[in-house]
């Protein structure tokens, strides 16, 4: 027995539908169903934040938020940080400037995390990035540069 819904909610700017089971992480959705691959499925905990997308402008997990629970909210994914005419982000930018990236994995998760942080703070210390970002784990060992990265997004 089918037991599909319809969930409708913003993404990256559109209204959009899905038609699937309530409990289908919101990870799912975005990769299978929309074809975004800007989060990325890493532990499946919520606990490496590679999946990180913006809820309402605020960093969460997808792959422990049910696509029920987004229904009528604002989500926002790594591509649509992009704007209309193609321009980075200043998160994105910053990050590219700086090489704040090596392989890649973690990168959605930190962007999507700073752009969080900068809603919040627009010019955070060091120690409010390192706090706010401590979530996101990246193994490569390019923190300094994610950190100057951060700096220089706030300062755009």
């Amino acid at each position: 027995m089918n037991m599909n819904q319809e969930f409708t909610f913003t993404l990256n700017g559109e209204n959009v539908r899905v038609n699937t089971l309530p409990e289908t992480p919101l990870l799912y959705v975005l990769r299978n169903s929309f074809q975004l691959n800007g989060p990325k499925f890493g532990c499946g905990e919520g606990q490496c934040m590679s999946c990180a997308v913006l809820i309402d402008g605020k960093a969460m997990p997808s792959c422990k938020v049910t696509v029920s629970s987004v229904t009528g909210r604002e989500i926002t994914t790594l591509e649509g940080l992009v704007s209309k005419n193609g321009n980075l982000h200043k998160v994105q930018q910053a990050f590219i400037d700086e090489q704040a990236a090596q392989c890649g994995y973690c990168l959605n998760g930190m962007v999507m995390g700073t752009v969080s942080l900068l809603n919040e703070i627009p010019d955070p210390s060091e120690e409010e990035i390192r706090s706010r970002l401590s979530a996101h784990i990246c193994r490569c060992g390019v923190h300094s540069r994610i950190i100057k990265a951060v700096k220089k997004a706030a300062n755009l």
